[in-house]
């Protein structure tokens, strides 16, 4: 989860903490920290299953670090969401033109946030199924 607000993050894990996840959230504060982890982080079982990436970040901006991720071979292929407070429809366009595999608006009130990020959560890492999980179910 990548996100250049502290509170945001912190809210998140929370929203995370009591839903049974087989994934372990591991957080970036901005573009250029989650550039380091993910490229550090790419093989088996470190690399990550969904980033989450908030949009409008200094620095290195949501849209950016989706160009990255989609321009690295060992990254291209992970599944990505922004997650924003922004509805504008110039920046889902931008998104979805660059690679993002989901646009989702975080909502203010601290319980409909939770909610939405663990349905997200629960879609990507629990629903939607991926290449890999296809042949593991066939073996």
């Amino acid at each position: 989860m990548v996100d250049d607000n502290l509170h945001d993050l912190e809210l998140a894990l929370e929203a995370l903490h009591d839903v049974p996840t087989p994934a372990r959230v591991v957080t970036a504060l901005g573009g250029s920290e989650a550039l380091a982890y993910l490229n550090t982080h790419t093989q088996g079982d470190q690399r990550p299953s969904l980033v989450l990436l908030d949009l409008k970040m200094p620095q290195l901006d949501g849209l950016e670090v989706l160009d990255a991720i989609r321009s690295t071979a060992t990254l291209h292929d992970i599944p990505v969401v922004i997650l924003t407070t922004s509805r504008d429809e110039a920046d889902i366009r931008a998104c979805y033109k660059r690679g993002a595999n989901g646009y989702v608006v975080k909502p203010l009130e601290f319980a409909s946030f939770a909610t939405t990020l663990r349905a997200t959560m629960t879609f990507w890492l629990g629903l939607n199924q991926t290449p890999g999980m296809v042949k593991a179910q066939l073996v």
